[in-house]
């Protein structure tokens, strides 16, 4: 068995800052095994596992309170893998809709991007004017200015 390790240690090892392991652990997503006398964070290899798993969901698009919602799913055997699934169905549609609206935003810009020339006074640019203008623009996304054509997927977990 492998002895403790400091927080410096863990960070150096996960390439990752001390700060960052301060947070995952007062969000609940790792625990020190024990302190010193002088307060020193120690942490065994399980955290270093925990931080794997961490960076690998956080990889595949989970967010850090999803990622602990699969860590305490996963803590309790007697949970049934359904809840991990899921969750994981929901991440799916939420990237399908990321692509969807990736995909909306790339057409709409290539449109834009023939029918400008690209050259002459920017007082005659295509791109410019239908920026400005509300009749062909692309719809604008409410978190950055309160208003939204299409909803992302409903929350799996929440219904």
């Amino acid at each position: 068995m492998q002895p403790p390790v400091t927080i410096g240690r863990l960070a150096r090892e996960a390439g990752l800052a001390a700060e960052t392991l301060r947070y995952y652990e007062r969000i609940g997503l790792i625990q020190p095994v024990q302190r010193t006398r002088s307060n020193y964070r120690l942490y065994d290899v399980e955290a270093e596992s925990r931080l794997r798993f961490i960076r690998r969901a956080q990889n595949l698009g989970f967010s850090l309170a999803e990622v602990k919602e699969l860590l305490d799913i996963g803590s309790r055997v007697e949970n049934d893998m359904g809840e991990v699934k899921a969750l994981t169905e929901q991440k799916l549609a939420e990237i399908d809709f990321k692509i969807a609206d990736l995909q909306r935003m790339r057409t709409a810009l290539a449109q834009q991007t023939e029918c400008c020339p690209g050259h002459g006074s920017v007082a005659n640019c295509p791109i410019l004017a239908s920026l400005t203008d509300t009749e062909g623009a692309m719809p604008v996304r409410e978190e950055r200015w309160g208003r939204r054509v299409s909803q992302p997927p409903r929350n799996v977990a929440q219904s």
